[in-house]
């Protein structure tokens, strides 16, 4: 394995994630894809009281798209803290 490369286990999890929270129309994308996509994105985050906001500047990927994966990843976070 060459130094610095994720192990198979942590790209398989990763993987497996990644399935778990990407929307249909790309699931397909592989992890580099999604990662060069979302680095694309110029976002500022603005906090206001309990909220943190995303101001989208520049867009590789379409806003429905963006706000589906946090939709996703937040259920997960909640089913992990439900039990």
């Amino acid at each position: 394995m060459l130094a610095g490369s994720p192990s198979p286990t942590v790209y398989n999890l990763a993987n497996f994630l990644r399935q778990l929270v990407l929307p249909k129309p790309i699931q397909g994308w592989t992890l580099t894809t999604l990662r060069e996509k979302l680095v694309k994105i110029g976002a500022k985050v603005v906090s206001h009281a309990k909220y943190q906001v995303f101001q989208l500047a520049e867009v590789a990927m379409p806003r429905q798209l963006f706000a589906a994966i946090l939709r996703r990843i937040e259920r997960l976070r909640l089913a992990c803290a439900s039990g």
